[in-house]
């Protein structure tokens, strides 16, 4: 993939969108695969992943990615910004269903897939670890850890709390009468959970083509974190990449 840097990038007309280049981070990916869906195009901008990111400070209040930016329309770089954007910008198709009660309920199983101490939030937890326990321990992984909150119980804990999240989706998905979270059609659950799944396992080499080096990182090797990947979860994340989720992935 081919990005600017934000110093050209706030210059630019259009959409432009802040990524973590080189690596299929999952916030990344899923903002992708919904730009995609919506069928908007837009320009990537390079941000340094762990990194200190001044210029895109001052450019948007903050240094993570992804971030949205529409012309003249403030950054949105929440999740939930980007969404609401992204349905702003092109209403069909939508990625959340209009009934209040359902929109309701999709946004919170989002929350929970994508969200501050959701499954990619715990997830992230384990991929801090080993860097926590280096000496001396990296300049990269003491920031990582004091802006994602990482603490020795919150590593213990994030096991536990990713299983409950991923039982609450199996249980909504299994009520459901086609494939998908909500209705018949693909919404932001759906692409949320496809890309996060790959924390766990990710797609083969051929399809994620990620540096060998972060593949180990994005593999769960601890058999309760294993055990989130539920087969009912599992089979749709693949039915996604087959029907939605343009492969190899490009970052």
């Amino acid at each position: 993939m081919e990005y600017i840097s934000v110093t050209d990038a706030i210059e630019a007309p259009g959409l432009r969108l802040v990524l973590s280049a080189g690596v299929p981070g999952p916030w990344g990916e899923s903002a992708k695969a919904l730009l995609a869906y919506k069928g908007l195009e837009y320009q990537p901008v390079l941000q340094e992943g762990g990194g200190e990111n001044a210029e895109l400070r001052a450019w948007t209040g903050q240094t993570s990615a992804p971030v949205l930016v529409s012309d003249n329309l403030p950054a949105a770089c929440h999740w939930l910004d980007l969404l609401m954007l992204l349905e702003r910008l092109k209403p069909n198709p939508p990625l959340l269903p209009e009934d209040p009660m359902q929109r309701a309920s999709a946004i919170g199983l989002c929350a929970l897939i994508i969200g501050v101490d959701g499954f990619g939030w715990a997830r992230r937890m384990s991929m801090i670890e080993p860097m926590m326990k280096l000496s001396p321990v990296p300049e990269l992984a003491l920031r990582m850890a004091h802006k994602y909150g990482y603490s020795s119980d919150a590593f213990a804990t994030a096991p536990a709390r990713m299983r409950l999240i991923c039982d609450a989706l199996e249980e909504h998905l299994s009520h459901q009468d086609g494939d998908y979270f909500f209705g018949a059609r693909p919404g932001a659950v759906d692409f949320y959970w496809a890309n996060f799944a790959g924390m766990i396992k990710p797609l083969a080499p051929a399809l994620n083509p990620m540096p060998d080096w972060i593949r180990p990182i994005y593999t769960a090797t601890d058999p309760e974190q294993q055990s989130c990947l539920l087969p009912a979860l599992e089979a749709h994340r693949d039915m996604m990449y087959e029907r939605h989720i343009a492969t190899p992935l490009d970052f």
